[in-house]
Formats: C-alpha cells, structure tokens, sequence
C-alpha cells in the first residue's frame, strides 16, 4: 500500500503562518517531516502552529521569521534552520506578498516589483542559500514551487501576479535542469481558486460564478493542495521533475 512518508527528511515551509502554509505544515508533520515554518507578519501563528504540531507529531518543529525577498534574510534563516535542525532538504516556496488586483493601466509600479521580488526573488535566494548543503550531503533533495492557475490562464487585472508566476515558472524549469544531477526534483503546484479557514469561517466555499469554469464543478481545497505537495516532496515522486502540475480541477489542462 502507497504511503506518503517524510520520516527523516527536514523541510522548511515559507509562508507556513498562512492559510495554505498552515495546512502544508501539518501535512508534512504528520508525514513524519521536521519542520522549520517560516513567518514574516504572523510570529504568533507561526509559533502556536508548531507548538501545536509538536504536541500532535512529536516531531521537531522551529519558526524562523524572515523577508523572504532579503538574501541576507534568508541566508541568515538557512543558518538557523541549520544549527536547530540540520541540514534541510525538502524546501516548499509558498510565500508571496499580497497586494489590490487592478487593471495593469492602473496598477502601481511597486506591486510589479513586489510580486517579481516574492515569486521570482524567493526561489534565487533560498536556492542560493540551502542547495549547496543538499548537493554537500549528497542524498538528493525536493523542491516544491507554489504557482497559480492565473499563470497559465493569464486573465485580466492579475498582471503583475501572472508576470511574476510566469516568470517563476521559466526558473523552476531552469532549476530543474541544473540540480537534476544532484538528485534535486524541482517541481512547480498551481492551484485555482482555493477554499481555506477563512472561506469556511465566512460560508464563501461556493463561488457559482467560478465554479461553472471548473469542470469538477467546485473550488478546491486547502487539504488537496498540501496532498499534492507532499506527494512532491516524498520518494514517491522520485522521477517526476521540472512539471508545472495544475491542481484546479481540470480548470487547467496544460497542452503537450
């Protein structure tokens, strides 16, 4: 029987304070992956996660705060996830800055930098910063890339978000390419419109208008998205890289 096991393997999550991150996270944990979660705004979620998820899982579990559009900030990151953990070798690029979707004719300059400085930017810093030790030890490593359905389908007023994701996903496919030698899976989940706490708090699970776009007829959720992700990032996806996997229920259907 097919099981998804993280045991003795470290994992760092960026963004784990979030949403997502926080379903990832849990996930991982309960996969048997020691965690470093990352927060940049959300120390208090972060740390009431882990205590959370130690109590739960036994595993070791640590937050680490960083900007994670900062090099030094992430290098410093790396060397306490290092000293605290030991060598990661498992990192899932979830953060991203969020920002007011506009028209492009009326979007502020700086959330183009923002959005290219979150997606593209966190990818060359926390490569840059953890790789070398995974290739040091030799045992391989996964990468697992957040990127958005709003890539491919490039739809209107999501311009300085779509750039960024585009671009992140020449890089990941770059990436892939170089650290294949090293054992290094570099792979890319973009989710569609997702259901999380805060659509369950608010009753907004149910979107008709965008869920007649998606041919499985529903939004999907925050548990499928980490599913996929961890699925990524365990031995079961061994031989499965450079891959741009849509998980929006066939909203996406990348072309061959």
């Amino acid at each position: 029987m097919l099981q998804i096991d993280l045991h003795g393997h470290i994992a760092v999550i960026t963004g784990a304070s979030g949403m997502l991150g926080r379903v990832m996270a849990r996930n991982f944990a309960h996969c048997g992956a020691d965690l470093a979660l990352h927060y940049f705004h959300g120390e208090e979620q972060a740390n009431r996660l882990a205590e959370e998820l130690r109590a739960e899982t036994g595993r070791r579990i640590i937050t680490v705060g960083a900007d994670i559009t900062k090099s030094e900030d992430v290098r410093r990151m790396h060397e306490q996830v290092k000293a605290q953990l030991g060598v990661a070798d498992i990192l899932v690029h979830n953060a991203v800055i969020q920002y007011a979707w506009k028209p492009v004719v009326e979007q502020p300059l700086g959330d183009f930098d923002s959005q290219y400085q979150s997606c593209v930017m966190q990818t060359v810093h926390m490569t840059q910063a953890f790789v070398p030790d995974i290739i040091a030890a030799g045992k391989g490593g996964r990468i697992v890339v957040i990127n958005t359905e709003c890539a491919a389908m490039a739809e209107a007023n999501c311009g300085a978000y779509t750039a960024a994701k585009r671009g992140l996903d020449g890089l990941v496919r770059c990436l892939a390419k170089e650290l294949g030698p090293h054992a290094i899976t570099v792979n890319q989940v973009a989710p569609g419109w997702t259901i999380t706490e805060n659509d369950r708090d608010h009753h907004t699970e149910v979107q008709p208008d965008y869920d007649r776009t998606v041919p499985l007829g529903r939004r999907g959720t925050d548990q499928e998205i980490a599913q996929m992700c961890a699925f990524l990032a365990s031995d079961l996806a061994s031989f499965t890289t450079g891959a741009y996997i849509p998980v929006s229920g066939g909203r996406v259907m990348p072309a061959i």
